[in-house]
């Protein structure tokens, strides 16, 4: 599995790595526009990442609109909705008009509010689909 993790502050950029790497190869970038020049490359390349970890607040392109690109170029490269890359929003907000916007106009897969931590990451790797769920 590949996994894009786009995050700004550089303590939850390394801690998400470091959880990660247990699920697959992590690429990190700082910003909206590092991913959605890392996705393009990626896609071009034809070694998609199966998973985007997106904060929403950072300088220069934010969560959401970096989000909407990297839909728009699915949709040029004609990608099924079904084969799109998975993607979980992540913020320190918890603000249903950021909800909203990252599931409805976005195209979010599935919305954390930070802070995160290991379990409440496999949570929404089992929801992704990425993970079964285990029997306790």
């Amino acid at each position: 599995m590949r996994i894009l993790i786009v995050e700004d502050e550089l303590a939850s950029r390394k801690f998400l790595t470091h959880v990660m790497t247990s699920y697959g190869e992590c690429d990190a970038v700082e910003d909206g526009a590092e991913a959605v020049l890392a996705f393009i490359e990626a896609l071009e390349s034809g070694n998609r990442y199966d998973l985007i970890c997106l904060d929403i607040m950072m300088p220069e392109m934010d969560g959401q609109e970096a989000l909407k690109e990297i839909r728009e170029v699915e949709k040029e490269h004609d990608i099924p909705l079904k084969l799109e890359t998975k993607v979980m929003m992540t913020t320190a907000l918890a603000d249903p008009s950021n909800v909203m916007e990252a599931y409805y106009k976005g195209g979010a897969s599935i919305y954390l509010t930070k802070p995160l931590d290991v379990e409440k990451i496999r949570e929404a790797m089992v929801e992704l689909g990425f993970l079964k769920k285990s029997i306790e």
